[in-house]
């Protein structure tokens, strides 16, 4: 479930991390989910999806190690 991801340069620090249902994943990405309910997406200011892991403390993990803020989204 963990891929490697470029965060892009001058993009703004915050990001968001949010819980998503595995059933709402594309087809082909909800077998790498190995029987969880639901993950996390890190998305940036724009919306966009920028990564998916396996749970939130792993999101802020890697939020933080690329140097961006993470905040949670209900």
């Amino acid at each position: 479930m963990n891929t490697p991801f470029d965060f892009p340069e001058g993009a703004g620090r915050l990001v968001y991390v949010r819980p998503v249902p595995v059933a709402e994943l594309p087809e082909d990405v909800q077998p790498m989910a190995r029987g969880l309910d639901h993950i996390y997406a890190l998305h940036g200011a724009d919306g966009e999806r920028l990564a998916l892991v396996r749970d939130r403390h792993l999101a802020f993990v890697l939020a933080r190690q690329n140097d961006l803020a993470p905040v949670n989204v209900h």
